[in-house]
């Protein structure tokens, strides 16, 4: 079975591994620098932009695959899924259209709105800055409401400003908000959506058009510094527990946040003719239960190596499933067993990174511990491997309890060399405490 792999990431990397497992599987990856990892793994790698839709029609057409899987965002941004479709290649990942629910933050609320969906908040859109953006915040701060000011389409996960974090205020959202339609940020419109108080999550399904399957829930770690502290990055790192579920949650938290996330494959069914692929829900679990931050419409990065680290079924038999609308017939497991991903990154990331930076990674040792290691964004030159200014390498452990996979995972963090950090407390019961105190407050 050939299968095309689009992207060059540690999340792609988790999904070569995955689809590995299936022995009869040929990869042939098209990425944009050489990720060692998954060169390995590859018959074959085409290095190329991801979104660069004549690249990929001329690899597809060389080396015509059996199935594609898309990886990043930003090539279903362009419709990367309707052109192998177009070329006879069924792919795992929506169309252009469907994609919209990550690429198009107004759509996806737009659609909340229009399907009655729970779990959405007091937005607005703006193509313009004016007095109407200016009132609807000043209406909002009379109500006591920060803000959290987004670029309608796609930032790379660093367009999205809050009040009490990045921005000091309400006032200083206004200032935010004009500098996003001076410079054009992801489309040059802007989302102002209401600030909420919790704890974040995700939660994943596998979607076919008609049925979602789940996976468990993990926990994702935005900000670059030890105790939540710094800028919001790609992901410093993030946790799932053995129960599938995450201690702050309770059943009917668990219960809602499926609910949401299944009747939102219903509305893209009725709106856009229906959403296949990996659908990824970021959800803030507030007092009054889950809401809705965003959508995305792939595999989170890093969640997608804790979740296919412990996939028991095979998952080239879920992306088949996933194609041919036959997952209501298919069985999806995963083990029940911990995992905590920690990303080791360039100093100064994500604000200053170093770049073009040499980093050592003894794979030998970090096997030996048990842990597992992608390569992210790094690429490949004579033999040595050299940052590009995005998060560098991942370490993931997997094991019976929270506890012991951290251990490993933090283990494995010491055999990676270079000019380089990494957040040690994710996964650490101090900081999921925490999360369950602020639970705990907030819901009185």
């Amino acid at each position: 079975m050939k299968v095309l792999l689009i992207g060059g990431g540690a999340r792609e990397s988790a999904i070569a591994h995955a689809l590995k497992e299936n022995e009869n599987v040929k990869l042939y990856t098209l990425m944009k620098n050489k990720n060692p990892g998954i060169a390995r793994l590859s018959e074959e790698v085409k290095l190329a932009k991801e979104t660069d839709l004549e690249a990929v029609k001329e690899f597809a057409e060389k080396i015509k695959p059996d199935l594609a899987v898309i990886g990043p965002e930003a090539p279903l941004g362009e419709g990367v899924v309707d052109l192998l479709e177009e070329l006879g290649i069924p792919a795992v990942g929506p169309s252009k259209m469907a994609a919209q629910i990550e690429t198009n933050k107004e759509f996806m609320r737009n659609l909340f709105k229009k399907y009655n969906i729970k779990g959405s908040l007091i937005y607005k859109a703006f193509d313009e800055y004016g007095e109407e953006l200016e009132s609807f915040i000043d209406e909002l701060t009379q109500k006591g409401i920060k803000v959290v000011v987004k670029p309608v389409g796609l930032t790379g996960g660093k367009g999205v400003k809050v009040v009490g974090e990045q921005l000091k205020d309400n006032e200083e959202a206004k200032k935010y908000a004009k500098e996003v339609f001076e410079s054009g940020l992801g489309g040059g419109k802007v989302l102002i959506e209401e600030k909420l108080e919790g704890v974040e999550f995700t939660l994943h399904g596998f979607v076919d058009g008609d049925t979602i399957k789940f996976t468990p829930f993990v926990q994702d770690h935005p900000h670059a510094f030890e105790g939540d502290k710094g800028s919001i990055t790609g992901g410093m790192g993030s946790y799932s527990c053995p129960d599938h579920k995450l201690p702050f949650m309770t059943d009917e938290d668990v219960n809602l946040a499926k609910e949401i996330m299944e009747e939102t494959v219903k509305a893209l069914k009725e709106e856009v003719g229906g959403y296949k692929g990996i659908l990824y829900g970021q959800f803030m679990l507030t007092k009054e239960g889950p809401k809705i931050i965003e959508y995305n419409a792939r595999f989170g990065d890093p969640e997608a190596m804790n979740l296919l680290s412990i996939l028991k079924s095979d998952f080239l038999d879920v992306c088949k499933a996933i194609v041919d609308k036959k997952l209501k017939d298919l069985e999806v497991e995963f083990e029940n067993k911990a995992t905590v991903c920690k990303y080791v990154v360039p100093k100064g990331y994500p604000d200053n990174p170093v770049k073009g930076e040499p980093i050592i990674v003894n794979e030998e040792a970090i096997k030996k511990l048990g842990a597992i290691l992608h390569y992210a964004s790094v690429n490949e030159e004579n033999g040595s491997i050299y940052m590009t200014g995005s998060r560098a390498v991942a370490v993931v452990g997997v094991a019976d309890d929270i506890t012991t996979a951290e251990k490993i995972a933090e283990e494995a963090t010491k055999y990676i060399k270079g000019e380089v950090y990494h957040r040690s407390d994710i996964g650490k019961i101090d900081l999921i405490k925490k999360r369950i105190e602020k639970m705990k407050e907030l819901r009185g």
